[in-house]
């Protein structure tokens, strides 16, 4: 079979996790290969995402590695299976990798925690104020190109009808006009009506709170099918930045909880976004 040129996401954090078994019990990729009887190069391939795992393989790489977690096992069997062919695939090779990656992820997540400083979540945003972010862009994008980005954002949006999702936003970017003010109105008043959904979650950090210096805590928490399997996203300088260690994952769930802790409640926060919708 060819090897993958490039690896999704999901499929990357498979092979991590099946490199971290094999570590974790002690055994390099020549006595994995041993195990199975195949070539030290299709443990590597595997363990870099280049190759899939059937699931009898997996059981049997997991039985070796004495992993007795079957919760876990499962979990990783139904991704090695997964043929999943979703709608961001209709933009592979039109836009960055990390756009489809995370649409993946955010497609696959158990429930979704969401927390920004300076601009409305994705999955929040109105068309109009996408578009505004994508155009500000140095060096300009072509318009083909931003109409693609503006039209899978909206498209992002799916997981609202069905993901638990909580947002934590500071009034700082409620207050930023990023387009017009009329455009800027609309989005606070679509912003409150989103969060009357059901499974919708949206709290706001007010600029009177006192001692909050949690303003480097954006992120992107996404709930896994087992918590092991949680994964963090964070904008980096030039991408999107993946996180997946188990100390990274218990150091971001906290940084949630205490910026969660921060925010006024949810009716709190609608009054609140009403109130500066109104003065626009």
């Amino acid at each position: 079979m060819a090897l993958r040129r490039q690896p999704r996401a999901r499929q990357m954090r498979l092979a991590i996790e099946l490199r971290r078994l094999r570590e974790a019990a002690g055994l390099n990729a020549r006595q994995a290969a041993a195990l199975l009887g195949v070539s030290p190069a299709q443990i590597t391939h595997i363990e870099s995402a280049l190759a899939g795992v059937s699931e009898k393989r997996l059981r049997r790489l997991a039985a070796h590695y004495d992993c007795m977690d079957e919760e876990f096992i499962d979990a990783l069997v139904a991704m090695a299976i997964d043929r999943t062919h979703g709608w961001w695939e209709e933009y592979r090779g039109l836009l960055p990798t990390l756009f489809l990656d995370l649409a993946e992820l955010e497609h696959h997540a158990t429930f979704l925690r969401e927390v920004q400083f300076l601009f409305i979540p994705g999955p929040l945003q109105t068309e109009d104020y996408a578009r505004a972010v994508f155009a500000y862009r140095v060096p300009e994008l072509p318009q083909e190109e931003l109409e693609l980005r503006v039209r899978h954002r909206m498209q992002r949006k799916v997981i609202l009808e069905r993901t638990p999702y909580e947002a934590v936003i500071h009034e700082a970017a409620l207050r930023i006009n990023v387009s017009n003010r009329a455009a800027s109105r609309d989005q606070l008043f679509r912003l409150a009506e989103l969060s009357e959904a059901d499974h919708v979650t949206v709290r706001v950090i007010p600029f009177a709170l006192e001692c909050f210096a949690g303003a480097a805590s954006a992120m992107v928490y996404a709930g896994g099918a087992v918590s092991k399997l949680d994964t963090v996203a964070r904008d980096a300088p030039h991408s999107t930045a993946f996180l997946d260690s188990e100390a990274q994952l218990g150091a971001f769930r906290t940084l949630f909880r205490k910026v969660e802790a921060a925010s006024l409640d949810p009716d709190g926060s609608r009054e609140l976004i009403h109130k500066l919708a109104k003065e626009l």
